[in-house]
């Protein structure tokens, strides 16, 4: 049986005369349908009854005496197509409980409020001239708010606080003279498909420990901020995940445009993730973080901004990827303070100032990123911020496409194009390039500043208008395995006081001269090649002395020119098609030859190319195993060397014929005391697996904790990178290893310096071999230093003391190199001085008897000097007297 609706009007037969009545009269499931009028009274529902305008919307008012038009404490009724008006007061309606639907109904004079535990439903409904605040949802309410349209309010236009979390769809905020939507406290909520606008302070503000989500919403023509996330708001709201980036206040697919001063802004300790979102036109900044926020851009497009795109400050946090940053009114990126930055996969083009600008104390990590069209600089580092910077591309960049000004910088696989100067690297630190690449810079394509040092390795640069490589005055860079390419000036310009170390560096087509040396410049060039150049391919000034060596002539008209008092040096250089050639005799002789000064020339000698008999004769793997048998001592030692030999020469079988080789490390530890010929057999190993074709080249490099640790904050992973890139294709000796980790010094510099090892072997694992050397009882210490130290040093080679009869040999071995011989009884006294001689911690084994051999010879030439006459026997015998005494384990002269 249906309920039969009950009617309201003012005048009338068979109706109640106010809506109050009618409410009260009915029951629960019942309509009540007001006739068109004006009613002066406060509705209270409290249980499921439907109240509708009869004639539908605008023919009812309802104006609140002293109080509320309408409030709900409870039931699922509806209130319908009626206007209600708080005549003034501070509330229209109020909500406290149920889940009643309020539908198509304006509300004026006041504020619509919902409270308590309250899930009503808004639909198609208008707020408006309410004062301060348009629609307040509290308490821990679940208000379903639909196409709403709240315009004309005073302060806050809608403000969510305490616990409510509402569900917001299709609503829209105009002409707020505050703040278009603040959310604060703990409230949580959804907006999907709002539109915010014309505000007076922030379009929206989240505060305190608020988590919204917004998608798809709009927020434009503000006439302050767009967004401001402040306080500890987003913090702790991992369980987002689902719905995008983890974490954070929380924004996808929204707009946020034409705001009066900056478009976002994250502050105090808040979490802000932006996701497919378009920041566009404001009159300050795109996105701003500043204090100890987080910011996180994803697939996010920040364009057409009165100041910089992103502005990094503080403590700050900023990770983007996918980004793109454009037509900034300023920097693109601006990084300063404590702060940390990401980008990756993104774009950073057309800017008014430099595009990413680092500074302060700043940590950034950039990778595969496009940086293009800025009148400044691409990329610029200063004071102590430090980049690493990966399989990036910079072009058109008017002043420099990188500059290091003061920072430090690691580039790896990077590409710069048509800028101003390609690359600068200025500063107390030594930058990295590898694999780098300069290409049409309309200067300088790569420059060392004053007093600067790089490390620059398998770098590339290709037509810049001036010098290709430019080294600045008493700069100190290394240079390895790189080409410099038709440079419209010298391809390699080096300043007075600068001492550059080239090696393997190919020129090419130069505007004017190869290498240029300054007066007063100095430097080593070694296997270097000069090809095509129109000027002389080496010119050194006065007071230059540049060292070439194994460096090749090509190609050009004229080879060396040399100012008044420059003292180059050449050694083993060769030249090839040259027309005029003023290298001496002397640096192309087959034999080396001493040296001599020669027209301003100081020359060792090397032979020409061409004549294969000069060539060094290849060494072969049964010659160096024969060289590593004919050691003195050391039987263990040896026996573990021919072991992995003969190990690898398996591996090696395995992997030809197409079967997965054994686990094998070729890293050691070399344990034992000192002058047990460490350092010797590391090279000869090294020469070994070059033979075997398990290294490119098997030289050595010995290095200790000076040359690998730094001595402040960011020094050290640069500095052991340039130590371990010399080693590549060969082993790298690390003498006394444990002082990489002092005892009790948890925090020492060492510990980052063996971080960057284990990284750097795993990357080369390849090409090259680590050898980590020192006393026994000490090494322990090193391989528990890191966890990767272990796996990748499996096997330690002991190396024994020598006994007293390798030590006579020893001596007997330096007697017939310096052509010496020892008297019958003479082997004798060695042998008993080397059992008495105590091996405390001064002893040396092999050095011990080096030593000991010096000795003899000084003792030998006193006693020799006594005879008037001496024959040659007199000359070339050590007799027992020559032998020192023992003293104090000692010995003395």
């Amino acid at each position: 049986m249906s309920v039969r609706p009950l009617r309201v009007a003012a005048k009338g037969w068979g109706a109640h005369p106010t809506i109050g009545s009618a409410l009260r009269a009915a029951d629960p499931g019942a309509v009540v349908s007001v006739q068109p009028g004006m009613y002066h009274e406060n509705l209270v529902l409290d249980r499921d009854v439907t109240l509708v305008a009869e004639k539908g919307p605008g023919t009812v008012t309802v104006v609140g005496r002293r109080g509320a038009a309408l409030t709900v404490l409870a039931g699922a009724g509806e209130v319908r197509d009626l206007d209600l008006d708080g005549a003034g007061e501070q509330t229209a309606v109020t909500v406290t409980g149920g889940t009643f639907l309020l539908s198509g109904c304006r509300v004026t004079g006041g504020r619509v409020q919902v409270s308590g535990t309250a899930a009503p439903v808004l639909r198609d409904c208008a707020i408006s001239g309410a004062g301060a605040v348009g629609l307040h949802l509290g308490g821990d309410s679940r208000a379903t708010v639909q196409r709403v349209r709240i315009e004309d309010t005073d302060a806050v236009a809608v403000l969510v606080d305490h616990g409510a979390d509402p569900t917001v769809t299709a609503m829209t905020v105009t002409d707020a003279r505050g703040i278009g939507l603040l959310v604060r406290a703990n409230a949580r909520g959804g907006w999907t498909d709002c539109a915010i606008s014309g505000t007076g302070a922030e379009l929206v503000r989240v505060e305190d420990e608020a988590r919204p989500v917004l998608r798809s919403c709009r927020l434009t023509d503000g006439r302050a901020l767009g967004l401001t996330v402040a306080g500890r708001a987003g913090v702790g709201s991992e369980e987002l995940d689902a719905a995008g980036p983890t974490g954070g206040v929380l924004l996808i697919g929204c707009e946020i445009a034409r705001t009066g001063s900056t478009a976002v802004q994250a502050v105090d300790l808040a979490v802000l993730r932006l996701q497919e979102c378009v920041i566009a036109e404001p009159a300050g900044a795109g996105v701003l973080a500043a204090d100890g926020a987080s910011v996180r851009l994803l697939d996010t497009t920040v364009r057409d901004t009165g100041d910089t795109c992103l502005a990094v400050t503080g403590s700050a946090t900023a990770e983007l990827s996918g980004a793109t940053l454009a037509r900034a009114g300023a920097n693109g990126v601006f990084a300063n303070g404590a702060t940390r930055l990401t980008l990756t996969g993104c774009t950073v083009a057309d800017t008014a100032f430099t595009a990413i600008h680092l500074a302060g104390d700043c940590r950034a990590e950039i990778r595969d990123c496009e940086v293009a069209r800025t009148p400044q600089h691409g990329v610029r580092v200063t004071e102590r911020a430090l980049l690493e910077l990966a399989d990036s591309r910079v072009e058109s960049a008017e002043l420099t496409g990188i500059d290091v000004d003061g920072g430090d910088l690691t580039a790896r696989r990077c590409r710069v194009e048509r800028s101003g100067t390609g690359i600068s690297l200025s500063g107390p630190h030594r930058p990295l390039l590898d694999a780098c690449e300069v290409d049409g810079a309309t200067g300088t394509g790569l420059a060392v500043g004053e007093d600067s040092g790089a490390m620059v390795v398998d770098t590339h640069v290709r037509g810049s208008g001036a010098a290709g490589l430019l080294i600045g005055e008493r700069a100190t860079p290394w240079v390895t395995d790189c080409t410099v390419r038709d440079s419209g000036g010298s391809g390699v310009v080096v300043w007075a006081g600068a001492r550059p170390r080239l090696s393997e560096v190919t020129v090419e087509r130069t505007g004017k001269n190869g290498l240029y040396v300054a007066d007063q410049g100095h430097g080593r060039y070694a296997d270097c090649e000069f090809t095509g150049t129109r000027y002389p391919a080496v010119y050194a000034g006065e007071g230059a002395d540049p060292v070439l060596s194994g460096c090749l002539i090509r190609d050009t008209d004229e080879d060396v020119k040399l100012a008044d008092g420059a003292a180059a040096v050449f050694e083993h250089c060769r030249i090839e098609d040259v027309r005029v050639s003023t290298l001496p005799e002397q640096a192309r002789t087959a034999e080396p030859a001493a040296r001599a000064v020669h027209g301003g020339v100081r020359t060792t000698g090397a032979g020409p190319a061409h004549l294969a008999e000069d060539a060094e004769p290849e060494v072969t793997l049964e010659d160096l195993l024969d060289e590593l048998r004919a050691l003195i001592g050391l039987e263990r030692v040896k026996h573990d060397v021919e072991t992995l030999v003969n190990v690898m020469q398996m591996v090696r079988r395995r992997t030809e014929a197409g079967l997965p080789p054994p686990p094998l490390s070729r890293h050691l530890v070399f344990a034992g005391n000192s002058g047990t010929g460490k350092t010797t057999v590391a090279r000869l190993y090294g020469k070994i697996l070059a033979a075997l074709g398990l290294l490119s080249k098997g030289h050595l490099i010995e290095t200790d904790r000076g040359d690998l640790v730094g001595e402040y904050i960011g020094h050290t992973a640069p500095k052991t990178t340039a130590v371990f890139r010399r080693a590549v294709g060969g082993v790298l000796f690390i003498d006394e290893a444990y002082a990489l980790v002092p005892p009790g010094q948890g925090n020492d510099f060492g510990l980052e310096a063996i971080a960057t090892l284990v990284k750097l072997m795993e990357d080369h694992r390849d090409d090259v071999v680590v050898i980590v050397a020192g006393y026994p009882d000490e090494m322990g210490r090193f391989i528990d230093a890191n966890p990767g130290l272990a796996s990748r040093f499996a096997r330690t080679l002991v190396f024994d003391d020598y006994e007293p009869a390798d030590l006579v040999r020893i001596v007997e071995a330096n007697a017939v190199q310096h052509r010496y011989e020892l008297a019958g009884p003479t082997g004798g006294a060695l042998a008993d001085y080397f059992v008495e001689i105590g091996r405390d911690d001064r002893f040396g084994n092999g050095r011990t008897a080096r030593q000991l051999f010096q000795r003899m010879t000084e003792r030998h030439a006193r006693r020799v000097a006594e005879l008037a006459t001496p024959s040659t026997e007199d000359l070339i015998t050590l007799l027992p007297e020559d032998v020192p005494p023992v003293e104090g384990g000692g010995f003395t002269a």
